[in-house]
């Protein structure tokens, strides 16, 4: 128990003043703060960090994408991208070579979105596709602009020699 006691001590034959003895028990603030302690350790949570959600597909069978509501993006050399409607057998629209950043590749996801949004009354779904030449960075920038222009539908696939060809012709591989 914590306390705090002074008692006058005798001084020879002198008589001492008269002291208040002044006693002061801690013990109650002691456990306050201890109970204080422990309701805000045990109500408060642990901030959760934040991660992109995957779903893997099974493989039971592979859903087909339908065209009319799919961008391709393919990652090629010196941070190119190439950007479709549809998929590399037969594109709806002609592939165009943009960059990584909110001007290139976050524009051409928000036009594409409201594109297929008013053409199919259906969300958009987005495959990126990264070549040998592609760099982790771009896939990054990739994934933050499908995030912020509010795509919930992207999928990461491995290319296919067409759409490498197409990377070829725009000297992006």
């Amino acid at each position: 128990m914590a306390e705090l006691n002074s008692s006058p001590e005798k001084n020879g034959g002198k008589i001492p003043r008269k002291k208040l003895n002044a006693r002061v028990d801690l013990t109650a603030m002691v456990d306050l703060a201890f109970l204080l302690i422990t309701f805000f350790m045990l109500t408060t949570s642990l901030q959760k960090p934040k991660m992109f959600d995957l779903a893997m597909p099974t493989d039971e069978g592979q859903m087909g994408v339908p065209a009319s509501r799919t961008m391709t993006i393919d990652i090629g050399k010196d941070n190119k991208l190439l950007s479709f409607r549809g998929l590399p057998d037969d594109p709806l629209t002609e592939p165009k070579i943009t960059s990584d950043g909110n001007k290139g590749i976050g524009n051409a996801i928000i036009e594409m979105k409201k594109l297929v949004e008013a053409s199919t009354h259906k969300d958009m779904i987005i495959l990126i596709k990264g070549s040998d030449h592609a760099v982790y960075n771009n896939i990054v920038n990739v994934l933050d602009e499908i995030s912020i222009a509010g795509v919930d539908r992207h999928a990461i696939v491995d290319i296919q020699p067409k759409d490498i060809d197409m990377l070829k012709q725009h000297n992006a591989y």
